[in-house]
């Protein structure tokens, strides 16, 4: 019997959880092999930023034994300006969309990453479809970008039902504007 549980967060020891899991697996502390088979995380977030973001949407986290092994943080617009490396991902969003003649109400997954002890049993998929269930009222989309270098992150996104929205290059990488419309 699996232990295995989706939740929104909703303690303080989770989000320090979510941030535990986020510092094991940032991009910069992986080694290339890691990086190519696992994949990574591009952002850190701080404490305060993840509470703020939480507190107006809360982060979707799987748990296994009372332990987060994975998350899918929830960004609203109103944090477009906030976390200055994703300020393009959000102006080609507003791009894309613009060019595309298309109005969503949408929700920007800011950061997805599951516990490399639990990667390949579904957790992923999982998080989706319950980060789908709980949001899928409020808003017709989730957009968010994956680094073109991340095979795997954009491999699984295509696998749960993401599509390219389009291709852009920002702070010397370049990436994936990915959307799973629910609409």
């Amino acid at each position: 019997m699996s232990n295995l549980t989706y939740h929104r967060a909703t303690t303080v020891e989770e989000l320090n959880g979510i941030l535990k899991l986020q510092e094991q697996n940032l991009r910069e502390v992986l080694s290339v092999d890691d990086k190519s088979k696992e994949g990574f995380v591009t952002l850190k977030h701080t404490f305060d930023m993840l509470k703020l973001m939480n507190d107006k949407c809360a982060h979707c986290i799987a748990k296994y034994d009372d332990k987060v092994v994975g998350y899918a943080l929830s960004m609203l617009q109103d944090f477009k300006k906030d976390i200055p490396l994703l300020v393009p991902m959000f102006e080609e969003i507003d791009k894309a969309l613009l060019e595309n003649n298309t109005s969503l109400n949408y929700i920007a997954m800011g950061q997805i990453c599951i516990d490399k002890s639990q990667r390949g049993k579904g957790v992923f998929r999982g998080l989706y479809n319950f980060m789908k269930d709980e949001l899928s009222k409020e808003y017709d989309a989730i957009i968010t970008e994956v680094d073109v270098l991340n095979t795997r992150s954009s491999q699984a996104h295509k696998a749960v039902g993401f599509e390219i929205l389009k291709n852009y290059s920002s702070n010397n990488q370049d990436w994936e504007l990915i959307i799973w419309n629910w609409k």
